[in-house]
């Protein structure tokens, strides 16, 4: 009983977990300016995560290892260094968006500037860090975010072209409009495979303790919960086409982005919007404060858990505090949340080889795996899309920037 309470309760964590600043104003980007052509996207993207997932439970169940420490210990510091560089500097740019979107969440409740909020939001996350713990954080804050299946309420009652849903599942080019089309299908991978999640889930399993026994309950979670985090995102997308994207409007601002809701459901959308905002952000900057805390304590070998107290874990306690720290000045600079979360989206897709290429040799490594060693599925479907997020990425991203 106990084992299946926790699948409930690790499915309820991962659709709260799932829906964030990048995949909803990704999502609305792609409804409002393509309609439903950009589905497959999304699709492609949680099939991917599906598998990480998995993976990265089942990685800590059985070696006992975080991916970070297996990372640096089975490739060298030398290595490691560098994807440590690489993997902060976007973790960091997808933490600055998160807590400009808490800010813009609370702009339009309010009416105060996002700029304004960004020295309070942040003392918040940092505070929730402090005094919480990782089951705070890992449970409270995602059952909080289960608000965001008015997303899917809101699509629902706008009544979508169920063939078009189906045929905006398969992969397509765009005519006059391939640049924006490919940088667009590309944030949207980025924002699905979002490595942060792996080092977070990996390290998760680590502190509740896991071990071979909770394969099979891992990969239930791995595949409801992402599942349902997909179809939160696809709602956007449906609900963005049909409220936004008749009147032509390209989505550059937060308040437009509320067209979702408030089309479908005229009294609460806003309402409903800002706060499935605010608390999906707040989730995901916890998850990613933790996660850069976890790759730095894991990677040079300190003390680290969000269930110590941090007289027990000060360097662990120090990295987020700075993190967090850093990531308000550009807010506090009038930095466009939009523009952040977009950029570094992009970059998330454009460099997951950094990250994915090292895991899939550590998940067929039988030094750390034995007989759970993946197999040619788990492999084939992770190394063809992140090759294809990769490719994407190094054609549109230029194409972007020459074009706008």
């Amino acid at each position: 009983m106990k084992k299946f309470l926790q699948i409930a309760l690790g499915i309820v964590t991962s659709v709260g977990g799932f829906l964030e600043i990048g995949s909803v104003t990704t999502a609305a980007q792609a409804g409002a300016s393509f309609g439903y052509k950009l589905l497959w996207a999304i699709l492609l993207g949680t099939i991917c995560l599906i598998f990480l997932v998995e993976m990265s439970g089942r990685f800590s169940a059985v070696s006992k290892h975080t991916i970070v420490d297996a990372t640096r210990e089975r490739f060298g510091f030398p290595f490691f260094s560098i994807m440590l560089m690489g993997m902060v500097l976007v973790a960091f740019l997808v933490l600055v968006a998160e807590l400009g979107g808490i800010g813009l969440s609370l702009q339009i409740l309010t009416g105060i500037g996002f700029q304004w909020w960004a020295i309070p939001v942040s003392f918040a996350v940092w505070l929730v860090m402090w005094k919480g713990t990782f089951g705070l954080i890992e449970n409270g804050v995602s059952l909080l975010g289960l608000v965001t299946i008015s997303f899917v309420v809101a699509a629902l009652k706008l009544h979508p072209d169920w063939l078009g849903v189906a045929r905006g599942l398969l992969p397509g080019l765009e005519g006059d409009q391939k640049a924006k089309y490919g940088f667009i299908a590309v944030s949207i991978l980025g924002a699905s495979i979002s490595p942060y999640l792996m080092y977070f889930y990996s390290s998760g399993a680590i502190e509740d303790k896991w071990d071979v026994t909770y394969i099979p309950i891992n990969r239930v979670i791995a595949i409801l919960g992402m599942s349902f985090g997909g179809l939160l995102s696809m709602a956007v997308l449906v609900a963005a086409a049909l409220a936004i994207g008749p009147n032509g409007v390209d989505i550059t601002r937060f308040e437009q982005a509320a067209q979702i809701m408030t089309s479908a459901l005229p009294k609460w959308g806003f309402f409903l919007f800002a706060v499935s905002m605010l608390v999906a952000c707040l989730g995901a900057a916890l998850e990613i404060s933790l996660a850069i805390s976890y790759f730095f304590a894991q990677g040079f070998g300190w003390n680290w858990s969000e269930s110590l107290t941090p007289s027990k874990d000060a360097r662990f306690c120090f990295t987020y505090t700075i993190i967090i720290l850093l990531a308000a000045i550009p807010l506090v600079l009038r930095v466009d949340p939009i523009k952040v979360t977009m950029i570094s989206m992009a970059l998330t897709a454009a460099t997951l080889p950094l990250a994915i290429v090292p895991f899939l040799f550590l998940m067929n490594d039988p030094i750390y795996l034995g007989e759970h060693r993946n197999g040619w599925i788990s492999n084939s479907v992770v190394g063809i899309v992140i090759l294809i997020s990769f490719v994407l990425a190094v054609i549109s991203i230029p194409l972007q920037i020459i074009g706008g």
